[in-house]
């Protein structure tokens, strides 16, 4: 809903205000699935640090505490499943010749 919401303002805006032609909106995919390695335009490398960051910003988020709402028989917690998935994109990243980081999270963007 709210990407729908998004993506109409921003077809409207373009109709009447150039700034819009310069705007870009990144897709995320959270903890849930993340983006084919050769699909990702953006990728940013998260230190030690930034991954206890970005697990404290999830505890303090209702919606993604506790179990999971995602369907399926992974049991694991969102901030665990989340963690596992930027990892697993740095690990990737890693194997071909890359800089070696904790962790990455990965955008695409949208053509609107």
């Amino acid at each position: 809903v709210c990407f729908n919401i998004i993506l109409a303002a921003l077809q409207r805006l373009k109709e009447t205000e150039d700034w819009v032609k310069d705007c870009w909106m990144w897709l995320y995919r959270g903890a849930w699935h993340e983006f084919a390695t050769h699909e990702i335009e953006m990728a940013v490398p998260l230190s030690p640090a930034e991954v206890i960051r970005k697990r404290n910003a999830i505890f303090k988020h209702q919606s993604q505490k506790d179990r999971p709402v995602f369907p399926g028989d992974d049991a694991r917690e969102f901030w665990v499943r989340a963690e596992d998935r930027n990892r697993e994109t740095a690990v990737c990243y890693d194997k071909l010749g890359m800089a070696e980081y904790a962790a990455m999270e990965a955008f695409v963007r949208y053509h609107y």
